[in-house]
């Protein structure tokens, strides 16, 4: 069976440290993908997901996040998500892949839980998992920083991603 992304029910989000002593959030407004399951095993999933549609609640971060400091999403438009390997032991779930950000890409470890599937209250099947994982953002080429007089840098390496979402089975043409 396939299943797409429901972006109106799913969330990308980030979150990385700001000057050692507070934490900035954002999400990815942006984004489809798809999941290819047999007898509830895993076969496959693919996410794209917009670099331009980053959303942190400051329209001069969020520019600045999106040029060739970062994300450089003129030249570079989307981040992708290619599962290599899915493991699930009761509700928990285990997914390797492979994220490339700017051409460039790595191996990740997501960890979490799957649900579902379920009907929702007009009788439509629905699954969801929530993910989460940890990356060093200069992994993937995104090295721009500013020291601080205090020592130190203004944005962490480590960038926290934590994704949310539902999924539709995708209908088969007759």
């Amino acid at each position: 069976m396939q299943w797409a992304l429901d972006p109106a029910h799913s969330q990308i989000q980030f979150s990385v440290k700001h000057m050692g002593i507070s934490t900035v959030r954002g999400t990815f407004q942006q984004f489809t993908g798809r999941i290819d399951e047999e007898n509830g095993i895993v076969r496959a999933v693919e996410v794209d997901v917009d670099t331009s549609s980053l959303n942190t609640g400051s329209s001069q971060r969020d520019d600045h996040l999106r040029s060739g400091d970062f994300f450089d999403s003129a030249s570079h438009p989307a981040a992708r998500f290619r599962l290599t390997s899915f493991d699930k032991q009761g509700g928990d779930v285990i997914a390797k892949g492979e994220l490339t950000i700017r051409d460039a890409t790595h191996p990740i470890t997501l960890k979490g839980e799957i649900n579902g599937p379920a009907k929702d209250p007009w009788g439509n099947e629905k699954v969801s998992a929530t993910l989460e994982t940890k990356i060093s953002r200069k992994e993937w080429g995104l090295v721009w920083n500013a020291a601080l007089e205090t020592g130190g840098v203004l944005v962490s390496d480590d960038v926290k991603l934590s994704i949310d979402v539902q999924a539709s089975p995708v209908a088969v043409a007759a």
